[in-house]
């Protein structure tokens, strides 16, 4: 279904794989897994053929469904079911079946009749693509993912960015694509949706590709692995599933080790006997070519590959603030007729630690982007307090300029550090060299949240707004953001749907979306993490 022939990926300057080759076929449910920033996210976009490779070639056959970390929708003025009907063209369909049954009822005989004329060609056509069926499979995927009918009537430019990508999912595993590439499918949906979708997944007829830190998804859908190996510009292929493929790797790597100290301990033998040859002219020839037979034994082994960097993700050291650098009262958001909440009050004292919780589109980010100030209220207000110092975190890396380069966004975010500092804080988050000349734009989302979090390093903020922080995230890095919570002195807001965050920040209150309901936080609010 795509056939890839010696690949060759770079971002700019920078070689991210080459000479790769492998094969998507009918059935195959492939694991595409390699730390942030080795070329998962770039990979899947060009084989959507949503952009070039540097060299290669790359042959699709079938339907293609693309699911990218960021989706761009150009219409955000339609409403979320026609875009999800859109899949299958249905959508405009139904616009004229509803055009035309307006027409139907003229008083104007000529008018009615080509109405009637016109609606029979078109219900034919909507019977054809499916009809009331795939209107109901929709509408089963949609309620799955937690897209309720309130939120399928709504223009998608009234929904949050968690509701938009639900949509944008639902689009896709609708479409019946018969390859889907799917990057972080996982991102904002609640328990109850991850687990149906690996259902799905798992007895999905057509082959897929998935990037997902979701390991029980990859455990439970994966049957081959393709791993990005950034040190070596590779990818390996296991033709197995997702346990297999771990035990195999490590197998590998305890293989590679026992060749390559062979190997090293024949060749030091080799050059030291030839060392002692070598004073003498009439074994000379015989010490250069044991050179060369040491030189032949290491060529092509490797020893213990190298460690993948990790990012040293650190908060800053709070600025001085007043008692409470944050307040908000009274705070009410509506779309049109749609309430999404009313009379908010909160209070963020100094070193406070909050969790906002609700079900999604109840909310949660809109209250942070008005506490940001990058969002209006309908009412209320939000008083910074004496010597507030804000880090906003958006979900939707919405404090990014995607057109400016890593270290011009850096150089906005602390005008004050010297070009030495901003280029330090953006290397321990592991961003050197060509990397900061990069557009935000090209970065995938894992890095892009590494970018957006060196942002917040360098506020010196004491009061952190954080959506959904982890999003995007491998494993080590996730780790490094939650010991970096955990040890944070100023007061941080979080919004996220990760047990692990909520966990380290060990927070003392919770609001409880659209109500405002305001209380302490016990254990008996942990089970509504996932949900929220």
């Amino acid at each position: 279904m795509i056939s890839v022939s010696k690949l060759e990926l770079r971002v700019g300057a920078r070689l991210l794989m080459d000479d790769v080759s492998f094969r998507i076929d009918a059935g195959d449910k492939i694991g595409l897994v390699g730390r942030n920033g080795a070329g998962k996210t770039t990979m899947t976009k060009i084989l959507s053929g949503d952009g070039m490779p540097a060299e290669g070639h790359i042959e699709r056959r079938g339907s293609i469904g693309y699911l990218p970390q960021d989706p761009r929708v150009e219409n955000m003025e339609q409403l979320a079911r026609d875009r999800i009907l859109a899949a299958r063209g249905l959508d405009e369909v139904i616009a004229k079946m509803r055009s035309t049954e307006e027409e139907m009822t003229s008083e104007d005989d000529a008018v009615r009749d080509r109405a009637m004329r016109r609606y029979s060609r078109l219900e034919a056509e909507f019977t054809a693509a499916g009809g009331y069926s795939a209107e109901a499979e929709a509408a089963t995927i949609c309620a799955n993912l937690d897209l309720p009918e309130r939120i399928l009537t709504q223009p998608l430019k009234t929904l949050s960015g968690g509701q938009r990508r639900r949509v944008e999912l639902a689009r896709i595993l609708f479409s019946g694509a018969d390859t889907l590439l799917l990057d972080e499918p996982t991102n904002h949906l609640d328990q109850d949706s991850i687990i149906w979708l690996r259902d799905f997944l798992q007895q999905y007829p057509g082959g897929f590709i998935v990037i997902s830190h979701d390991v029980e998804l990859m455990e439970r859908t994966v049957n081959k692995v393709l791993y990005l190996d950034a040190n070596r510009s590779t990818v390996d292929v296991y033709n197995m599933g997702w346990k297999n493929y771990l035990a195999q790797r490590e197998q590998d790597e305890a293989r590679r080790r026992r060749e390559y100290a062979n190997a090293e301990k024949k060749a030091t033998a080799l050059r030291a006997q030839a060392d002692k040859m070598r004073a003498k002219a009439t074994k000379a020839v015989a010490a250069q070519n044991m050179l060369k037979r040491a030189d032949r034994m290491m060529s092509g082994l490797e020893g213990e590959r190298q460690a993948e960097k990790i990012a040293n993700i650190r908060f800053p050291t709070p600025a001085s603030c007043g008692k409470t650098p944050l307040t908000a009262e009274g705070l009410s958001k509506s779309y049109g007729s749609l309430e999404i909440f009313t009379g908010v009050d909160l209070a963020i004292d100094r070193g406070s630690r909050v969790v906002v919780l609700g079900y999604n589109g109840a909310g949660k980010t809109t209250l942070l982007r008005m506490l940001a100030g990058v969002g209006e209220p309908d009412s209320g207000v939000v008083h910074a307090g004496h010597g507030l110092k804000l880090g906003y975190f958006a979900q939707e890396h919405d404090t990014l300029d995607p057109e400016r380069s890593v270290l011009a966004n850096m150089k906005t975010a602390a005008p004050e550090l010297t070009d030495t500092q901003q280029r330090t804080i953006l290397g321990s988050f592991l961003f050197s060299g060509d990397d900061v000349e990069k557009p935000a734009d090209v970065l995938s989302g894992g890095e892009k949240t590494r970018l957006a979090l060196a942002t917040l390093v360098a506020s010196g903020a004491n009061v952190l707004l954080l959506d959904e922080p982890t999003n995007n995230l491998d494993p080590a890095s996730r780790e490094e953001i939650l010991n970096a919570l955990h040890n944070y002195e100023g007061a941080v807001v979080l919004v996220s749907h990760d047990e692990g965050a909520v966990e380290a920040l060990a927070p003392e209150r919770v609001v409880l979306l659209p109500d405002g309901i305001e209380d302490l936080y016990t254990e008996e609010y942990e089970d509504l993490v996932t949900l929220a």
